[in-house]
């Protein structure tokens, strides 16, 4: 009868970190009063008082840092961005008194520091001793560290192919120019290693000054997105110089500095046009990613045994219908891709080559959208629990999905304006509008669907849980701990054997899933790697402008990428979590 009463007080309770972490201070005043009991001897009330009261204040005083930390180091990055900005924007409106070489100057200073800080920060403050004693196991799932490898690679051959154009015309430009691309590509080689190693730190030594490197580090990249949206000047180079060539065969002389190999030249233009939107999406992804790491710092995980279960392997489970309708999709967006891009490396592009673009999209948004409608209404239908727990890393998922969606919204909205006040009747007209309509509608249910599924409790969480407490729930037994573990095990087994037959839901929502994230590969695949007809059909560029489209459409379509890779990450942890 004793141990039967005393079995539920023994009963193990999990909570999340963040519960553990905001639970220390009552543990240790428990701890206090356990070690009075055991003794016998009844607590002081002047004795408890004060362990009570240096205990609290030492709390105190470490919250108070750490919001100090943050404060300074978020004022830091803003007064760095304020001066950068205020560069770029008088380039921009007076670019005889601020020339591209002194906001080039500006950009090598942040870069140097930067790039010595994220050296030391691996060479030296890592590796003091319980320096990283946590990880967090959400930041930097291995598709981020892939886009940062993959972009940072394609953002060091675009400087690359910079170099070789400036070297081409090195007769009648400054050597100097040279040094600044040679100061990016080993930047971005050192601050992709870095983030790739260290993306999951937790760092509890040199907080402060860790947190000022990272935000002066992330204020850098958000300079260079900045720039790289707004600065056209290589575009105009390229096409004054085409222009000059032309020129020079009818016979006009002209005083534009012309290339000494034209082959050689023509190579580096492309490269450099098709690799551009790889810089801007390079540098978003490093700006979430030290974001993270910033927040992380000083930050204490406490050991949760349920909370990690390890995530289940990609399987199919007999899903059949997704999948093929989403190869039939990839398969005709690769087909429009090659299309429109040989068509795009001639002198003009035919009018029929943006009816077939746009058709295609009209053809996929609205199947999207409708199979985003029907996830979220299964969804409401489900018997999973809403996680209510504090999630920092899907809290900032959310916001990142939603802030990358305004970017293709935002050039959807351009255009709908630019088509209703110019020629709306028009076959070609008629198809963007649409088109821009069906972008807004699909990005809006599909952050619904996402949004709804991320804050659903994963099946290999809800499971052995629910059978943990219907296990408390009986009359308790006088088992050994090994014959309780192997119940345990073999009820979990069970349960899963039951659900390796998928019911309809579970079944519709991978089919879904995986629908979208072929459909979302797609449609990332077509604007990342080239094929941008926002900027080619003339449309929006006649209305608004030469220089404002290229802003908008460089502003917008970088976040657009970045969405449908976000898009993709969000829909893999759906389908496993189904």
């Amino acid at each position: 009868m004793p141990a039967q009463a005393s079995a539920p007080s023994q009963a193990p309770s999990t909570a999340s970190p963040e519960a553990q972490e905001t639970g220390a201070a009552p543990a240790g005043e428990n701890q206090v009063d356990v070690g009075a009991e055991k003794t016998g001897a009844p607590a002081s009330p002047h004795q408890k008082s004060w362990l009570v009261r240096h205990f609290s204040l030492l709390l105190r005083r470490d919250r108070q840092a750490q919001k100090a930390g943050q404060l300074f180091s978020g004022l830091l990055a803003l007064n760095v961005v304020f001066l950068g900005g205020a560069f770029i924007c008088s380039m921009i409106f007076n670019n005889v008194a601020i020339t591209l070489g002194d906001v080039w100057i500006l950009l090598a200073a942040l870069k140097v520091l930067s790039l010595l800080w994220l050296l030391y920060y691996a060479t030296c403050t890592t590796r003091h001793p319980h320096a990283v004693l946590y990880h967090d196991p959400h930041a930097g799932p291995i598709w981020v560290r892939g886009s940062l490898v993959l972009f940072g690679s394609c953002t060091i051959c675009l400087n690359i192919f910079r170099v070789g154009y400036d070297v081409s015309h090195i007769h009648c430009k400054s050597q100097l120019e040279l040094i600044f691309p040679v100061i990016e590509m080993i930047f971005i080689g050192v601050q992709t290693w870095v983030l790739w190693k260290h993306c999951k730190d937790c760092v509890q030594v040199q907080t402060n000054f860790t947190r000022c490197g990272l935000m002066l580090t992330l204020a850098t990249d958000l300079l260079l997105w900045v720039l790289d949206v707004t600065n056209d000047s290589m575009h105009h180079k390229i096409k004054a110089e085409l222009n000059a060539l032309m020129e020079n065969f009818s016979g006009n002389d002209t005083n534009t500095c012309l290339c000494l190999n034209a082959t050689v030249c023509e190579v580096f233009q492309k490269g450099y046009l098709m690799l551009y939107p790889f810089s801007t999406e390079y540098y978003l992804i490093c700006c979430a990613v030290l974001f993270v790491m910033w927040k992380n710092v000083g930050r204490r995980l406490a050991p949760h045994p349920g909370a990690h279960r390890g995530t289940p392997p990609f399987h199919l489970h007999g899903v059949i219908f997704g999948p093929l309708l989403g190869l039939m999709a990839l398969v005709a967006g690769v087909c429009v891709f090659v299309l429109f891009q040989i068509q795009a490396s001639g002198p003009a592009i035919a009018r029929q080559y943006f009816t077939l673009y746009y058709a295609f999209y009209i053809a996929v948004l609205p199947t999207m959208s409708l199979a985003c409608l029907a996830g979220t209404v299964i969804h409401g239908l489900e018997e999973r629990e809403l996680d209510t727990l504090k999630n920092p890393t899907r809290s900032l998922d959310v916001v990142l999905l939603m802030g990358a969606a305004l970017g293709q919204m935002g050039i959807a909205y351009f255009s709908i304006v630019a088509i209703v006040a110019t020629h709306p009747h028009e076959l070609l007209n008629r198809l963007i509008l649409a088109y821009s309509l069906l972008l807004i509608l699909q990005h809006i249910v599909q952050n619904l669907f996402i949004i709804e599924g991320l804050h659903r409790r994963p099946l290999w969480e809800s499971a052995p849980e629910a059978l943990a407490e219907k296990r408390e729930a009986e009359p308790p037994r006088r088992d050994s701990l090994l014959e309780l573990g192997q119940d345990l095990r073999r009820a979990s087994l069970a349960y899963i054997h039951s659900y390796s037959h998928l019911n309809w839901k579970r079944r519709a929502l991978k089919e879904i899933s995986l629908f979208l994230i072929l459909c979302n590969i797609t449609l990332w695949m077509m604007p990342a790697f080239g094929i941008h007809p926002e900027f080619e059909n003339g449309l929006e560029k006649d209305f608004y402008g030469y220089r404002t489209w290229f802003t908008i459409v460089n502003f917008g379509l970088p976040l657009g990428v970045f969405y449908r890779m976000h898009s993709v990450g969000g829909l893999v942890e759906l389908y496993l979590e189904a």
